[in-house]
C-alpha cells in the first residue's frame, strides 16, 4: 500500500485469460483440413449472404462511408458495391451486411452468437493491408490467411461462449465478437505480445451492448447491425494498440473495477476448453432458412406439416410447439409484431409462415406478407411447451441438438402426427447432406449482385481450395466489386 492508502500503482502481467488467447492467436499453428474445409464454406456463405442483404434498403441506408465524402481510395472494399473505406468503417459496413439477414452460421452454448460476424473486421483488414502492401513493393496477405484467422476468431467466440453466459447477465453476445475479432485484427496488424494484450484488455474494459434491441417490447434493427459496430470498435481498438497505445493488466479482474466485477456478478471469465480448431469444426450453418437458429428445426417440422394443414386452417384447434429452454428463452413470443426483426425472433411466427407457404424467405419477414391475417390468427393457437430432453441434448457437447416438435390439432379432434426434428441440416451431424447446400446458397445469393458470368467466374476461384488459399486478399476482393 502506498502511504495515501491506496495500492501502487506497479506492473503485472495480464489476466491469463488476455493472455491465453493472446498466445493462441499469435503462435498457434492450425492443422485440422477439416477446420479449413469448413472455413471456406463459412467464408463463401457468410459473402453470399451479405450480397442478398443488399436488396434490403434497411440494409444499405448503413452502408458507405461514415459522412459524404469520406472515401478512401485504396482501402478496404465493400462487396457488393464500390466502396472503398477506411478499415475501421468497412469493417462495419462488411459486419452490417453478414448479420443482416440473421443468415449467417451460428454458435449455441451458455452464449449463443454468429462467429461469421467476424469476416467484418478479417476482411477489411485483410483487403486494407494487402492492398497497402503492393502499393509499397511488398508481399500481399492471401486467403489461406483469411481462413486461418477465420478459424482463430471462431474459436476465441466460440470457447468463450461455451461457459460464460453474457445474457444471463443482460449483455449482448457480440461483446465476445468485439473480443476475438480485437485478437485477429490486431495479430493481422502486426501487433507483438504486449500489444495484442494491450488491444484485448481494451475491448474487455469496453464493456458489452445491453440486450435491450433482442427482445420485447424493444426488438428492433440494432440487432442487425450491432455486429458490424463490434467489428469496427475492434479494428479501431487493434490500431491503436500497434500504434502504442497503453493496455491494463487486471482489466478483468480488478476488485470493484474489472469487467468481472462490474459486469460479470463478480464471476471469473472461463475457457471452456483449449483454444484449437474445435468450434469452426462444429459450427451451424444456417442453409435453408433466414431464422434465429433456435427456430431452424421447427421450420423444418412446419414445412413437412404444410400439405397437411393449409387448407385446413379453420379446422386448426391449436398448435403445439415443443421445444428447448433457450427457445423458450429468446423466441417465444406473443402479442404484436412491429418489425422484421420482431418477427425473425418470433418462434410461431416463423412456425406459422411455414405452415401456410410451405417456405420461409427473407421477404416473409416484410410488411407486405406480415399483414396477413392468417398469420397471426395461427401464433393464437400455438402452446409452446418445454421438452426437458431436449434442453438436456441442447447442452449435451456430444449431442448439440437443437430439437423442435410440432403438432396440429384439429377442431374433430383429430391430429397430425407429431413431426420432430432434432438436428437441422446445417448441423455437423449433417455435413455430407449440408454442404452441397451451402454451395447452392452461395450461388444463388451471388446471383442477386452480379450477371451469371460474372458469377461463374467468381464459383470458380471459390470452389477450388488450393487455388483459393493461394489468391492474394485484394485480388480476391477485387471479384466482388460491382
Amino acid at each position: 500500500m502506498s502511504s495515501s492508502g491506496y495500492p501502487e500503482n506497479k506492473e503485472m502481467t495480464f489476466d491469463p485469460l488476455i493472455e491465453e488467447i493472446a498466445d493462441y492467436t499469435l503462435a498457434k499453428e492450425i492443422e485440422s483440413e477439416e477446420a479449413y474445409h469448413i472455413a471456406q464454406h463459412v467464408l463463401l456463405d457468410s459473402l453470399g449472404t451479405g450480397l442478398l442483404a443488399l436488396r434490403f434498403p434497411d440494409c444499405t441506408k448503413h452502408l458507405g462511408p461514415i459522412v459524404p465524402g469520406a472515401n478512401l481510395p485504396g482501402g478496404a472494399r465493400v462487396p457488393g458495391t464500390r466502396y472503398e473505406l477506411d478499415p475501421v468503417h468497412a469493417a462495419f459496413n462488411i459486419g452490417c451486411m453478414i448479420r443482416w439477414l440473421d443468415y449467417n452460421d451460428t454458435w449455441l452454448a451458455a452464449e449463443w452468437g454468429h462467429p461469421s460476424d467476424n469476416l467484418g473486421s478479417i476482411l477489411a483488414v485483410a483487403d486494407y493491408l494487402s492492398r497497402n502492401r503492393i502499393a509499397e513493393g511488398k508481399k500481399p496477405l492471401y486467403m489461406k490467411d483469411v481462413l486461418t484467422m477465420t478459424i482463430k476468431a471462431h474459436e476465441i467466440q466460440g470457447v468463450l461462449a461455451l461457459e460464460n453466459s453474457l445474457n444471463r447477465v443482460g449483455l449482448d453476445h457480440v461483446h465476445f465478437v468485439k473480443i476475438s475479432s480485437t485478437a485477429v485484427a490486431a495479430a493481422m496488424l502486426g501487433a507483438n505480445r504486449e500489444e495484442l494484450c494491450s488491444a484485448l484488455s481494451n475491448a474487455w474494459i469496453d464493456g458489452a451492448s445491453l440486450r435491450t434491441y433482442r427482445h420485447a417490447p424493444n426488438t428492433g434493427s440494432r440487432k442487425s447491425w450491432a455486429a458490424g459496430d463490434a467489428t469496427s470498435r475492434a479494428v479501431r481498438i487493434a490500431l491503436m494498440a500497434v500504434g502504442g497505445e497503453m493496455g491494463y493488466s487486471s482489466a478483468l479482474s480488478a476488485k470493484n473495477w474489472g469487467f468481472q466485477d462490474v459486469l460479470f456478478q463478480g464471476k471469473e471469465l472461463t475457457l471452456g476448453r483449449s483454444l484449437g480448431s474445435y468450434v469452426m469444426e462444429n459450427i451451424l450453418f444456417k442453409i435453408s432458412y433466414p431464422a434465429e437458429f433456435h427456430a431452424q428445426t421447427a421450420v423444418e417440422c412446419a414445412l413437412q406439416l404444410n400439405s397437411k394443414v393449409h387448407k385446413r386452417l379453420d379446422e386448426v384447434a391449436h398448435i403445439t410447439l415443443s421445444t428447448h429452454q433457450s427457445a423458450i428463452r429468446i423466441i417465444d413470443k406473443k402479442g404484436p409484431l412491429y418489425n422484421p426483426a420482431d418477427r425473425d425472433h418470433c418462434l410461431q411466427y416463423m412456425v406459422a409462415i411455414g405452415l401456410l407457404f410451405g417456405t420461409l424467405t427473407a421477404e416473409h419477414y416484410e410488411e407486405m406478407v406480415a399483414k396477413d391475417p392468417r398469420i397471426d390468427s395461427l401464433r393464437e393457437k400455438m402452446v409452446v411447451v418445454e421438452n426437458e430432453q431436449y434442453s438436456k441434448d441442447y447442452l449435451d457437447p456430444d449431442k448439440r441438438s437443437i430439437a423442435n416438435a410440432v403438432q396440429v390439432h384439429f377442431n374433430d379432434g383429430t391430429k397430425t402426427e407429431k413431426v420432430v426434428c432434432e438436428y437441422p441440416i446445417g448441423h455437423r451431424r449433417r455435413r455430407e447432406e449440408g454442404l452441397p447446400k451451402v454451395i447452392e446458397k452461395y450461388e444463388a445469393n451471388l446471383l442477386t449482385r452480379f450477371p451469371r458470368k460474372k458469377t461463374i467466374e467468381i464459383l470458380k476461384l471459390s470452389l477450388d481450395y488450393e487455388r483459393l488459399i493461394q489468391t492474394p486478399v485484394h485480388e480476391f476482393m477485387a471479384l466482388f466489386i460491382i
